[in-house]
């Protein structure tokens, strides 16, 4: 594909998962920052993104929000750097599997941990996570004793998981357990990683 690739982002944000799989993709792309509150409620920025919020994905005329189907969209977009599990296998089914529960139950359970705001145990089947340990268990059993988690390759399933996990032991909001410490070491050392923090991290606002 040759549209060209835009990625609205703020170096504060999930923003920094779709840089990264950017520059794990290889492909050319420009970067517009957003500002919280101004240039992101702009009426040019609305029209493509109702929400108001980034990571927003432009290829040519298609629009991708939300940073997982970003990261889905540009696996599939572009097959040659081997970064979608290989469709109708096993390893496929576990890519699905454990971006869409990042997407959903883990970042859920993180970020109401995170608020205070976790259910007490006579609610819990009113959230779609539970509870936040049962997540937390969930997350070993799919990176206990792997390479990847999907298959016997680096996916794009293993970035988005991986950035959670990254961001969850950074901020203590994910326990500090021996498979998360290690996976996150794994996915991290990934060159493309390092270029899109470095990239991020010029970007972010200069202490005064």
């Amino acid at each position: 594909m040759s549209a060209e690739l835009i990625l609205y982002s703020n170096p504060m944000s999930r923003g920094r998962i779709a840089r990264w799989m950017l520059e794990e993709v290889g492909q050319p792309y420009r970067v517009e920052y957003l500002d919280y509150g101004t240039t992101m409620r702009n009426p040019e920025f609305l029209a493509i993104n109702p929400m108001g919020k980034v990571p927003t994905l432009r290829h040519g005329e298609t629009v991708v929000t939300e940073a997982a189907a970003i990261c889905a969209y540009l696996a599939a977009a572009f097959p040659d750097a081997g970064l979608e599990a290989e469709r109708g296998t096993p390893a496929y089914a576990a890519y699905l599997r454990w971006m869409f529960f990042a997407a959903g139950p883990l970042e859920s359970a993180v970020t109401a941990k995170a608020l205070g705001l976790l259910p007490p145990p006579e609610k819990r089947a009113m959230v779609g996570y539970g509870d936040y340990a049962s997540v937390m268990d969930t997350l070993e059993y799919a990176l206990a004793g792997k390479a990847f988690i999907a298959g016997d390759r680096f996916t794009a399933a293993d970035l988005y998981v991986g950035a959670h996990v990254g961001w969850g032991l950074l901020f203590g909001t994910i326990e500090p357990r021996p498979a998360f410490i290690a996976y996150r070491e794994m996915v991290e050392a990934r060159p493309a990683f390092q270029r899109a923090k470095a990239l991020d991290d010029e970007a972010m606002p200069k202490q005064q």
